[in-house]
């Protein structure tokens, strides 16, 4: 996978995070993006931070850095895992990237041995906001600093970073591009992904906060495939028989969005309904540049795994992130006007 750490890409996190508002209440299951300057979000995540955690030693680079994340049979999870795995052995790091399949007794397994083997720190994409806490806390509690990308865990002042993309703004511009293609009207179905992650419900949420502007448009099913691209499959074959007229089909993820591609060709209807996802992998742009869907949403995944190994360098050798807890990454649409500067979950300027 080719390398992509930029130089200043703290800095920026940092500039976005003072920018954007937040997404919502963390207590929520949702995503949050807080701005440093607001005493109830992340300066008091920091503040906590500083008045519960010493300050480590100064250290030296070198040890080993598990990074734990969701199936890697999912590319988006693969590219992180990756990317944080090449970033941690760039610094002078071993790595090694295993999967807890959002099985929180196996995540809580692999924290456990991440434990025993003496690792330096822990990359993590959560098996849920609330199931992690507990495993974060036993991890803190064995002096392993825990950095948390693309998803959240609702409570803060036990991971170091929690670094996610802007998922509510990405999301809305999903549905502003999906209200255009549809021209205000008609009827749609909607998948959502799995209810334990914390970016279902805000994507959901940023989708409705521009859709239901709209009188014309109505929503006639609304499941959970949980990210997988079979369910979705499948549930959407069954939906289309029941509602033959669907002109739109708005996905949580990518891979369900793919899944939906697939019934619709299966039921000969490409074409004719529009389908937009999330995530920005390189199928669903193939599926864009092949006119089967219309658009997705671009997480930075490969940025945010490398910003958090960055950070947990920085933690490792000075104690400090120099960043607060929360950090937010702004997500880029992708549709046919600029599929094809896309590289592997990132786009050339």
């Amino acid at each position: 996978m080719r390398r992509t750490i930029r130089k200043g890409a703290v800095i920026a996190a940092t500039v976005s995070a003072m920018l954007l508002a937040a997404c919502s209440g963390g207590g929520s299951g949702e995503a949050t993006s807080s701005a440093p300057e607001d005493p109830s979000s992340s300066s008091s995540s920091s503040a906590s931070e500083s008045e519960t955690t010493e300050p480590a030693a100064t250290g030296e680079a070198g040890g080993l850095i598990a990074v734990i994340t969701p199936s890697n049979s999912n590319v988006f999870f693969k590219a992180e895992a990756d990317a944080a795995v090449a970033a941690a052995e760039e610094l002078g790091y071993e790595a090694q990237a295993d999967s807890h399949d959002d099985d929180p007794n196996k995540q809580s397994e692999l924290i456990d041995t991440a434990i025993s083997n003496g690792a330096v720190a822990i990359i993590l994409d959560n098996a849920g906001a609330d199931v992690t806490v507990g495993a974060v806390q036993k991890a803190e509690d064995a002096g392993i600093p825990v950095f948390l990308i693309d998803r959240e865990i609702n409570e803060t002042g036990i991971a170091k970073s929690q670094i996610v993309a802007n998922n509510s703004q990405g999301a809305g511009l999903v549905g502003e591009s999906f209200v255009a293609a549809m021209e205000g009207e008609g009827t749609y179905i909607e998948l959502l992904g799995r209810e334990t992650d914390t970016n279902a419900a805000v994507r959901s949420d940023a989708y409705h906060a521009v859709i239901d502007q709209y009188e014309g448009l109505e929503m006639v099913a609304q499941e959970t495939a949980n990210w997988d691209q079979q369910e979705a499959f499948t549930k959407v074959q069954t939906l289309l028989q029941a509602n033959p007229d669907v002109k739109g089909i708005i996905a949580g993820n990518d891979t369900m969005a793919l899944g939906a591609v697939a019934a619709v060709d299966a039921a000969g209807l490409t074409g004719q309904v529009t389908i937009a996802g999330f995530d920005g992998s390189p199928d669903a742009v193939q599926a864009i540049k092949d006119g089967k869907m219309l658009a997705t949403g671009l997480q930075p995944a490969v940025q945010i795994a490398e910003m958090a190994v960055e950070q947990a360098d920085l933690f490792i050798r000075t104690g400090e992130t120099g960043q607060p807890e929360k950090q937010s990454i702004d997500c880029v649409l992708l549709d046919a006007s600029n599929v094809d500067r896309y590289t592997t979950f990132a786009l050339e300027d």
